[in-house]
């Protein structure tokens, strides 16, 4: 029943090279990231709730400079696969064009009018108030984090995944010694709170740049020709959009579907203990699902390379035995979670956030759920986000992604929080339903095996 899983020593090996690199660069973020929540939450709920009010447009610009990266990985791989660097300069100008426009875009709304932007997302004025205070700067900062991580998806794409894994660690280490410094007033700094995060976050993302541009000059791997970067072509673009566009209409519309649920509970009763509940289970989340989203990565690079080489007879096992692979190590982590929040977070985790009676009783209900879904969540994005669209096929990837979520779990929890006011467990438990019907459309497109495409070739997106 099994037989896939054997592909021989050298497959696993390869597997463990290029996502171990990735998992641990996720990991190092996460981590880091929950240390930056760690020390908002020093400072209370309302700020932890500001900051996570400000980071919803902000998320989505995030899903989108993702999704721009997920969308040059396919077309990057298969090019690597035969080794056409005229057309990886191509695909990567197109990448870097859009992403530094949609950043700077969202950098110039958060400078002019801060306040009245971030009032779309929540009703609690103090909380909008202090949300403007780190979105000013925050805002900022994903423009520089834009360059720097196309540069680092297109070097991960040519299965060199080492590279991100040493910016953003450097990075994050800065940016969190950085929040020690400028939140709390240590070193002779002044105390900023809230906004002395995000002066953090902007400076660490400078660095991040530096790094890149000295990488740029000195690395023999990929020659950036500037010529090609910022001239694509129009053969070039057009293919880039019609295979990317796709893929980044998914990341962007399953990022805004996404930011629905802390909309929907920033208006609910109780949405500042709501929040920073969320905010906490959120960051678990993040650092959970670092394996999956590392496999789902190694699949799409896998698999696009394979593809681009001629190799398409291999696909279609790769894919399953990834898939399989992913849904074992969910339920493996889910128990572990499961045990961590049953033994520790009440004694050890909790307490430290300084959460109330009420946030700590909805951050328990979040994560129970969470590591109940957790094997079916990482099947679904292994095989969406690596299996699927790294074969090529991005639009039905799309639909089985976003259809979920928009038709089914958006309006499930905006009846239940907002018209039946049911409380928090039904608004959240809308995430396992989408994560079910996401299940069924993926392993039905998934055993058709027309997800196998050559993006490479002329016509092939027609």
């Amino acid at each position: 029943m099994f037989a896939y899983m054997w592909r021989g020593p050298n497959f696993y090996k390869e597997v463990a090279a290029l996502a171990a690199p990735i998992i641990l660069q996720d990991m190092i973020t996460s981590t880091l990231s929950m240390a930056d929540t760690f020390m908002v939450g020093l400072l209370g709920e309302e700020p932890m709730a500001a900051v996570t009010l400000a980071n919803i447009p902000l998320f989505v610009v995030q899903l989108f400079i993702f999704g721009v990266q997920s969308g040059s990985t396919v077309l990057l791989s298969q090019y690597w696969g035969k080794q056409d660097m005229e057309s990886i300069n191509r695909i990567y100008g197109m990448a870097l064009w859009l992403v530094m426009a949609v950043s700077s875009l969202c950098s110039v709304i958060l400078l002019i009018c801060p306040v009245e932007f971030l009032s779309l997302f929540g009703n609690d004025r103090a909380v909008v108030e202090l949300a403007a205070q780190y979105g000013r700067l925050a805002g900022l900062s994903y423009v520089f984090n834009a360059f720097s991580m196309t540069y680092i998806a297109a070097f991960r794409s040519m299965e060199h995944p080492q590279l991100g894994m040493y910016i953003l660690a450097t990075s994050m280490a800065v940016n969190t010694f950085l929040n020690w410094v400028f939140i709390f007033g240590n070193l002779g700094a002044p105390a900023l709170g809230v906004q002395g995060a995000a002066l953090a976050t902007l400076i660490a993302r400078v660095l991040e740049v530096v790094i890149v541009a000295c990488h740029m000059a000195r690395n023999r791997i990929f020659r950036v020709r500037w010529r090609l970067v910022l001239r694509p072509g129009k053969r070039l673009a057009r293919q880039f959009l019609m295979c990317s566009g796709p893929v980044v209409l998914n990341e962007t519309l399953w990022g805004l579907g996404t930011s629905m649920y802390p909309t929907v509970m920033g208006h609910m009763a109780g949405s500042t203990e709501i929040l920073a509940a969320y905010t906490l289970a959120g960051n678990v989340e993040k650092i959970c699902k670092v394996v999956s989203m590392g496999l789902a990565s190694t699949a799409a690079i896998i698999i696009g390379r394979e593809i681009g080489a001629g190799h398409k007879d291999r696909v279609y096992g790769v894919g399953l035995a990834l898939n399989t692979l992913a849904a074992v190590g969910g339920a493996a982590l889910g128990l572990a979670l499961w045990l961590v929040l049953v033994f520790l977070a009440p004694t050890y985790v909790f307490p430290l956030f300084k959460l109330s009676a009420g946030a700590a009783a909805a951050a328990t209900m979040m994560i129970t759920l969470q590591a109940v879904i957790m094997p079916l969540k990482d099947f679904n994005s292994v095989n969406i986000v690596g299996v699927l669209r790294g074969g090529g096929d991005v639009r039905a990837t799309t639909l089985i992604d976003i259809l979920p979520l928009w038709l089914v779990a958006v309006p499930m929890a905006a009846i239940c929080g907002l018209v039946l006011k049911t409380g928090i467990f039904w608004v959240y438990l809308s995430l396992g339903v989408e994560q079910f019907c996401k299940c069924v459309g993926g392993v039905w497109r998934l055993r058709s095996g027309k997800w196998i495409r050559d993006l490479t070739r002329s016509g092939a997106l027609e």
